[in-house]
């Protein structure tokens, strides 16, 4: 693998925001598993308007949108069991929702599932806290494959749960398990059988993405060990790179930029790489730039990228933080934008929003110079899910309700 080759079409096409018509949000991190939204959102006076709200379970999930609907992920109140909740994406009605049993856990931060569904087609597929994956009819709910991932390659769940969002990719779906020789493993969207797995190490909380293109495509996924670099269609290892979280705590999802990629965790700090075959170049790194579970967005041009990081230590308080992608040097920040986490989500006109873990959604404008704050609202109660944004519609969850919230101007 020379280098990752990313095609310039995408950024130019965020930038036409116009022309760009509205998308579905179908797994983690949006379409595209980065964050980016073709969609915009203007600057409001008052807080947008709720279309509907629903009570909901616990779970730090978050909700994804395709076919009309949007579903989201939950436990089953004081059991283990765990449901999958189809509803109105307009509405709010429930259409389907199914239940599933699982192995007993709890956790004082939570006993929900942590990770994101993911849509592709007709089908979903779920991995819920103690790692069954299923396969269902995205119309129906019906069951069509399971696995349960974690005996079937003896692994070891971790303190917090399965946190690691399956990835859809055509005819497979990639997920992050843990076991020997089965640190990733593809499974077929067929059948649920196994096309491959590789890598022995531990599995961490981050969520897997694809990068490149063609012979150069590759799964990049950041274990406990460090970030890897696998041939989607075979598994082969092309190259690694150590980033051990000294609390094994990794949890952002590596981020892509046009010829690099950049990797964080909470005691690492981040670091940026420039794939090459069997062995990354390190671009930079910088221990002060730590990032809980939020992950990273660059800005449309890609010269920057916002991160939300901050301490452990009580007080917690995260700062949101702009860098330059070439050097990993710090433009500016901006403090106290949650308690520890803040998700981003860049817009096709290249403003951002916010969903802080108190509950506040802001809209604001990034430069290399400056943050600038557009509009803010408390929108719902504390929460760690990332946001939803399809067809105009704001879709935001806590551990009590999901809400539909009115963004684009009728």
């Amino acid at each position: 693998m020379r280098r990752l080759n990313f095609s310039a079409a995408l950024a130019l096409a965020l930038i036409a925001a116009p022309c760009l018509p509205a998308e579905d949000w179908p797994g983690w991190l949006g379409p595209r598993r980065d964050g980016t939204s073709t969609e915009t959102i203007a600057p409001w006076e008052t807080a947008p308007t709720v279309l509907w709200r629903a009570a909901v379970a616990e779970a730090h999930s978050s909700p994804v949108v395709a076919g009309g609907l949007v579903v989201l992920h939950t436990r089953v109140p004081g059991q283990n069991a765990e449901n999958l909740t189809a509803r109105d994406a307009r509405t709010g009605k429930v259409m389907w929702s199914v239940e599933s049993p699982r192995d007993p856990f709890e956790n004082s931060f939570g006993a929900g599932p942590r990770a994101t569904p993911a849509i592709s087609g007709n089908r979903i597929v779920s991995y819920g806290v103690t790692g069954v994956l299923v396969c269902r009819d995205l119309k129906t709910g019906k069951e069509l494959w399971k696995a349960d991932t974690l005996k079937q390659f003896a692994a070891t769940n971790l303190y917090f749960g399965v946190s690691s969002s399956p990835l859809i990719d055509g005819d497979h779906v990639f997920v992050m398990v843990g076991g020997k020789q089965a640190g990733l493993v593809c499974f077929s969207m067929a059948d649920g059988t196994v096309v491959w797995k590789a890598v022995d190490e531990r599995a961490s909380y981050s969520s897997p993405v694809l990068a490149g293109e063609g012979s150069n495509r590759r799964l990049i996924a950041l274990t406990q060990a460090g970030v890897v670099a696998l041939d989607p269609a075979t598994g082969k290892l092309d190259w690694r790179y150590p980033l051990v979280d000294r609390l094994n705590e990794s949890s952002t999802t590596p981020i892509i930029l046009k010829n690099s990629l950049m990797a964080a965790s909470v005691t690492y700090g981040a670091v940026g790489l420039k794939p090459a075959s069997g062995k990354p170049e390190v671009i930079w790194k910088n221990g002060a730039l730590t990032c809980y579970f939020s992950t990273p967005v660059p800005t449309a041009s890609g010269s920057e990228i916002l991160l939300v990081s901050g301490r452990l230590l009580p007080p917690p308080s995260s700062i949101l933080r702009c860098v330059d992608s070439a050097t990993g040097k710090e433009l500016w920040s901006q403090p106290a934008v949650g308690k520890y986490h803040a998700a981003l989500m860049r817009l096709s006109d290249g403003r951002f929003l916010m969903h802080d873990d108190t509950g506040n959604i802001r809209l604001f404008e990034a430069t290399r110079s400056e943050f600038r704050e557009l509009a803010k609202s408390r929108i719902c109660g504390p929460t760690w899910a990332h946001p939803a944004l399809s067809q105009g519609v704001l879709y935001i969850r806590d551990d009590k309700e999901l809400l539909a919230l009115q963004v684009r101007q009728p």
